[in-house]
This record gives structure tokens, C-alpha cells and sequence, in this order.
């Protein structure tokens, strides 16, 4: 992936002079910066999710009388950028250089995404499915998750130099947070069936740190994000019945 290696003195200087401010309000800082993203159109049916508390993710619809314990294959299919490239901050580059390297690094994100899924699946002491590469490959019943990535906020400065140009322990704190976030989308479907049998939708925001000081890229955190998906796939899988999966808390700041 590309990286780029400008990093302002000022930056450094600010980010450390509103360390204090972000970390005693993190909890508040979370809570205002980590909106359920709006439905980008990968799920038919947004209306029918909700919040369910036993899940980490924001958006959850699960079809009536289906249970993940009827499958014991799954299949990963390759994450979907289409929505991405609707992004706003993306419209508004001006260099057609940056613009076609972003691009490339989101197909990288997205196969980096399929790619922890799986591993993760395949190293799950439990063996909770059987994870399908090959096609054809004989299977029982079997299910298809099916992800779309539709927002990664830039955390590089270069990209966005005026959101750190402010006061420290002011917009510069607030533009700090709210670069950080991630969202998809995705569904379960049936193999057999071709029915979608759930559907869920997550907004995460990753800590403001650590910082690589000599190689900031673009999507900064974002692996982070990505990566606890990931295990957050795996540990749904194989929660007991009425179990529940929270999201990590709380926010920290780390920033070396």
C-alpha cells in the first residue's frame, strides 16, 4: 500500500498538548463520534434492523426461527468497495495521482478484510465451521457471509491538514476522533436457500494512536477496525445461547 511520509512538527505538538482533554471526555467523545453510519444500500431491508444488546454491532436483523447452528461450512465472499468510492472526501481530491493510489489501497483493505475473516475462522480452536476457498468443494449446509466496506475517514494530515489546525483541546482534538472511523455492512445467506437470514451494519472508531511518526498512511486505523470485526465474527459464531458479545471499552488515547 502506499504511504506517505509528511508529517507537521505542529502536529506532533498539538496532538500531545490535547492528550489530556481527549482522554478525561473519551467515553463522550466515542458517544458523540460513533453514529450508526447511514444505510448505504448493500441491505435490502435496513428498516427491519435494530440494536440488539447481546451483539456488538449497531444495526442487527436476524430472520425468525434461523439459527447459526445449522451450518457447519462457511464461505467468505470478496468484500464489496462499490459504496466506498461514493465517499465524499474522496470527490473532493484534487490530485488524480492520490486519488487512483486511494483506490488501490481500498481493493487492498477490502482483501485484507476477507482475508482476517478467514484466518481468523481457520484458527478458531473451536472449528466452529469449515471454512470454503475452492469452488465446488463439497460441503453440508452452508452459509455465505457477505461484507461491503462503506466508510473509512482518512486519518493521513495531509488529507485533511485543516481538521488538525485548530487549538489544541478544540477542533483539533474533535477532527483527531472523528477521522478514525470505519463502517459495512453485510448479510448471511444461505447456500442452499439463496435467503438472506441476517443482516447487520457496524460504525467503529479505533483509539487515536499509536502513531508511526516516519510512515502515516491514509487509512491509518482502519486495520484496527477491520481486525476486530473479524474476531467479533468468530465469537459470535461460537457464543452460547443468550451470550453476549460487547464491543471493547473504553476509548484510549495512545498516542506513541
Amino acid at each position: 500500500m502506499k504511504t506517505y511520509r509528511i508529517l507537521p512538527f505542529c502536529l506532533v505538538s498539538a496532538l500531545l498538548a490535547s492528550c489530556s482533554a481527549v482522554q478525561s471526555g473519551s467515553d463522550e467523545f466515542k458517544s458523540m463520534a460513533v453514529d450508526p453510519a447511514p444505510d448505504a444500500g448493500f441491505i435490502e431491508h435496513p428498516e427491519r434492523q435494530s440494536k440488539h444488546s447481546d451483539l456488538p454491532f449497531q444495526k442487527v436483523w436476524i430472520k425468525p426461527g434461523s439459527s447459526l447452528s445449522a451450518y457447519r461450512a462457511l464461505v467468505v465472499a470478496p468484500v464489496d468497495t462499490h459504496y466506498m468510492m461514493e465517499m465524499d472526501w474522496l470527490h473532493k481530491m484534487s490530485s488524480v495521482n492520490v486519488l487512483s493510489d486511494v483506490k488501490e489501497d481500498i481493493a487492498e483493505l477490502a482483501q485484507y478484510f476477507r482475508g482476517q475473516v478467514i484466518k481468523n475462522f481457520k484458527e478458531d480452536p473451536h472449528h466452529r465451521f469449515q471454512v470454503v476457498e475452492v469452488s465446488g468443494q463439497p460441503v453440508g449446509p452452508a452459509v455465505r457471509l457477505e461484507l461491503a466496506l462503506i466508510e473509512i475517514d482518512p486519518s493521513q494530515p495531509v488529507l485533511h491538514a485543516l481538521s488538525w489546525a485548530g487549538p489544541p483541546g478544540t477542533g483539533t482534538a474533535a477532527g483527531m476522533i472523528n477521522q478514525r472511523r470505519a463502517a459495512f455492512e453485510g448479510r448471511l445467506r444461505d447456500l442452499q436457500t439463496r435467503e438472506i437470514i441476517a443482516t447487520f451494519a457496524d460504525r467503529d472508531m479505533a483509539d487515536a494512536g499509536p502513531l508511526d511518526l516516519t510512515r502515516l498512511t491514509w487509512y491509518g486505523p482502519a486495520k484496527g477496525i477491520l481486525d476486530r470485526w473479524a474476531e467479533q465474527f468468530v465469537q459470535i459464531a461460537n457464543r452460547d445461547p443468550g451470550e453476549a458479545v460487547n464491543d471493547p471499552v473504553p476509548f484510549t488515547l495512545k498516542p506513541f
